[in-house]
């Protein structure tokens, strides 16, 4: 509720999107967190953790190929962060099924 009301007084503020939309996929809301991961890339296109989770919201909602596009900038952008290697791993194993 508070971060809907945060999103509402500063809706251009980035953090505030990335944080409604980690909120969002952890609760299962999928949809809802990709379009809040998306506007965070879009007011702040180098924040790799929001491409992260615009690439996790993205598998979820069966957009794969754009979830590898997004891991991978995520990956550029913070090469040492394993848990998006990780991730990109995992995504690419079920995309070769």
């Amino acid at each position: 509720m508070l971060l809907a009301e945060a999103k509402l007084i500063e809706p251009d503020k980035g953090s505030i999107r990335e944080t409604l939309g980690r909120a969002l996929y952890l609760s299962g809301r999928n949809a809802r967190a990709r379009l809040e991961f998306a506007r965070a890339v879009a007011i702040d296109p180098v924040n790799d953790y929001a491409h992260f989770g615009l690439a996790l919201s993205c598998a979820r909602t069966g957009q794969r190929t754009r979830a590898v596009a997004h891991l991978k900038l995520a990956i550029a952008m913070r090469p040492g962060a394993d848990e998006y290697r990780e991730a990109l791993t995992r995504l690419t194993r079920k995309l070769a099924r």
